[in-house]
């Protein structure tokens, strides 16, 4: 299956990617520079912030057949040495109070030993309060992976938000995000549809679609620019608005 899963990888790059000199780009990662840190594992893409040492974003394709846990979670966290500058680490998170939360789910990443091991990277945590990541942050992960069984395929790309820089935990400063989104894409042959969410970080009682908004409020609010290979009155359309009866 992981054989599969790169061929199919590399015909989506031939479609939808594009290339300056030896960079590769694919359809979840939001438009970024040479300037601004990023790197992929075998399973996620990823931007790091090395000033709030935590990723900007991260990035993944998720497949049907990648929802076999063939694995188990290894809990194993780690420093990423693809971050030069250096990520987080456990220290800074020991008695904070916080959960080291992922961005991209242990859970989607069960299909294979090299991805669940990479999801425990410290270019995929985040610290969250264990309300919110126990809470309806892993209520969506769930839908997520309920949208994946029906439509096969989904493009995920998640990340913090901060309105303030004021809290921080460890020694290496990690900044606590203010809010959290995530948006997911549908893109296939007969489907071309997305939707966002923006969650407050804290403890959320509602229903998940009381936080659901466009992609273009997603963009508005973290200034990220994402869909930019789908060609732009497509990308206008999808982003525009999200349509509840391909998501409810």
């Amino acid at each position: 299956m992981e054989r599969t899963k790169s061929i199919t990888r590399l015909l989506i790059f031939s479609i939808l990617c594009s290339c300056s000199g030896s960079t590769v780009r694919i359809l979840e990662e939001p438009k970024h520079s040479t300037d601004n840190y990023s790197s992929k594992h075998y399973a996620y893409s990823f931007s790091y912030n090395e000033d709030c040492e935590q990723p900007n974003w991260v990035a993944y394709e998720l497949l049907k057949s990648e929802l076999e846990m063939n694995y188990k979670r290894t809990n194993r966290f780690l420093e990423d040495t693809l971050v030069i500058t250096g990520t987080a680490n456990n220290l800074d998170y020991k008695n904070s109070g916080y959960d080291k939360g992922h961005l991209a789910p242990a859970a989607d990443m069960m299909w294979s030993e090299q991805a669940i091991a990479e999801s425990f990277y410290f270019s995929n945590i985040t610290p969250q309060l264990p309300s919110f990541n126990r809470g309806i942050w892993k209520r969506l992960e769930g839908k997520i992976r309920k949208w994946v069984v029906k439509y096969d395929r989904l493009y995920i790309t998640t990340g913090p938000i901060f309105n303030s820089y004021g809290k921080t935990i460890g020694e290496n400063s990690v900044c606590i995000p203010t809010h959290f989104y995530k948006i997911v894409l549908i893109y296939n042959d007969t489907i071309k549809q997305s939707i966002g969410f923006i969650f407050p970080h804290m403890k959320c009682d509602s229903d998940i679609f009381d936080y659901a908004v466009s992609i273009d409020s997603v963009e508005l609010v973290t200034g990220e620019d994402f869909y930019f290979l789908i060609p732009d009155k497509l990308e206008e359309v999808i982003e525009k608005e999200y349509k509840l009866k391909y998501w409810n």
